[in-house]
């Protein structure tokens, strides 16, 4: 998890290899030195994690052939755009015509699509999402595993739960042996082949520990790791690239700039984008996007992340809802509707470009207990499993009663599995967004 299906490599070109999964073809990025064609492989998130015997992929592809045909058939059958236009303004069905034909839409129509409120308009919103969803991405659907290894936080974020405004939460540290033993079992033991560290701002852990971390749980395990440890700095950045790290979780949370003065005290947006833009250019997989709900927050607000998004060349989405946390400023504000989640993941998947991947937060899924099942046939492509200790995961209190918060690593698995496999998709992540 996110399971890799064993690939070989038929073409190597400088540091892009193409590799072949059941007649497919998916090009990875390639960082190991003695990689030659004929070699199978293992693909995290457009990179080569790791070479693997052929006797051993020979016997995985075996296992896993006859069900990947079955769940990409239920897949097709499920994501089959089949619209239903009667009683729909002619507005509306050129809107949709025009996104499952991959024309350009004016940012007006984007608008009216967010705008949309009656629920058998979302309905067919929400079907040409999933349809190009399944046309440029199949049945892959990526499983990161997270890691929340510190909820202490210097920056006082109105809206989040372990800001320094809560002084109400039991802090945690997890030690550097803790981080990388939790790490190694999720790898070696659950079969994640891509993790995220996550923590606050933490001061108490410096550069050299964090990329310490990194090197060490890579020096143990092929696995590929995203970094979320808020505004780290563009030498920090460096040093946990060479560290090893090779993607980056940080949301912007909100492309209003007046709206994200207000929200982050001391912070500027600004300088969250040029952070996402150097990641970028250092060679980072970038996962941002915003909040939904936010107060203050129009719907051309929301239209102008997804689009910010797009610019920042973002290869997955994480557009979640705001989450009122009892022990912040925030706390008398409303959530947005579920279904204002759902349409800005339709939304984000029609304007996003066709290898946008898209996940479903767990904060949706904490605002809507059919959050993963719903978001994942509306565009969506992603979800993140929490394998950070039982003992810490319950104060990462970034909203209150967090989904999934009491359960262990393999109910986490094995619910994903049967709604994946429910939808016809398989636990995988193939291929890259970003030459």
């Amino acid at each position: 998890m996110c399971y890799a299906i064993p690939g070989k490599v038929i073409d190597i070109n400088n540091k892009i290899v193409t590799v072949e999964y059941f007649g497919e073809q998916k090009k990875a990025i390639n960082e190991i030195d003695d990689l030659k064609v004929g070699d199978y492989i293992y693909a995290q998130g457009g990179y080569v994690i790791k070479n693997i015997p052929e006797a051993e992929a020979q016997s995985i592809l075996t296992t896993w052939k006859e069900t990947f045909f079955e769940l990409q058939e239920l897949d097709l059958r499920l994501s089959r755009l089949d619209l239903e236009k009667k009683g729909i303004d002619k507005k509306l069905a050129l809107i949709l015509d025009r996104a499952a034909e991959d024309l350009p839409l004016k940012e007006a129509d984007l608008l009216h699509l967010l705008n949309l409120e009656d629920d058998k308009q979302i309905e067919l919103l929400f079907k040409v999402a999933n349809f190009l969803r399944q046309k440029h991405l199949g049945n892959s659907c990526c499983v990161h595993g997270i890691i929340e290894f510190s909820n202490y936080c210097s920056q006082g974020c109105l809206y989040c739960g372990i800001s320094n405004h809560n002084k109400a939460l039991p802090r945690y540290r997890m030690t550097k042996k803790e981080i990388i033993e939790t790490a190694y079992e999720a790898i070696e033991k659950d079969g994640f082949k891509a993790l995220v560290l996550q923590s606050g701002e933490d001061p108490e852990y410096s550069i050299d520990d964090l990329s310490d971390i990194v090197k060490e749980i890579k020096k143990r395990s092929a696995v590929l790791i995203f970094i979320s440890f808020g505004e780290v700095g563009l030498d920090g950045l460096k040093k946990l690239y060479q560290a090893g790290a090779r993607g980056l979780l940080m949301r912007f949370e909100t492309s209003n700039k007046a709206l994200y003065d207000k929200l982050h005290p001391g912070k500027t947006l600004e300088n969250r984008l040029q952070h996402l833009e150097e990641a970028f250019k250092m060679g980072y997989l970038i996962i941002t996007g915003g909040l939904i709900g936010l107060p203050g927050q129009a719907k051309t607000d929301i239209l102008n992340d997804i689009l910010l998004t797009k610019r920042l060349n973002t290869e997955m989405y994480t557009f979640g809802p705001f989450l009122p946390h009892p022990h912040t400023p925030l706390a008398k504000v409303k959530p947005p509707a579920v279904k204002d989640v759902l349409k800005t993941l339709a939304v984000a998947r029609i304007a996003g470009g066709k290898d946008a991947k898209i996940v479903v937060t767990t904060g949706f899924e904490t605002l809507y207990a059919g959050a993963r099942e719903e978001g994942l046939i509306a565009g969506a492509n992603s979800v993140m499993l929490n394998v950070t200790p039982k003992k810490y995961s319950e104060n990462y209190s970034i909203y209150p009663g967090r989904a999934h918060a009491g359960e262990g690593i393999q109910e986490q698995i094995d619910t994903t599995l049967k709604v994946l496999r429910d939808l016809g998709r398989a636990p995988t992540d193939l291929g890259i967004t970003h030459d």
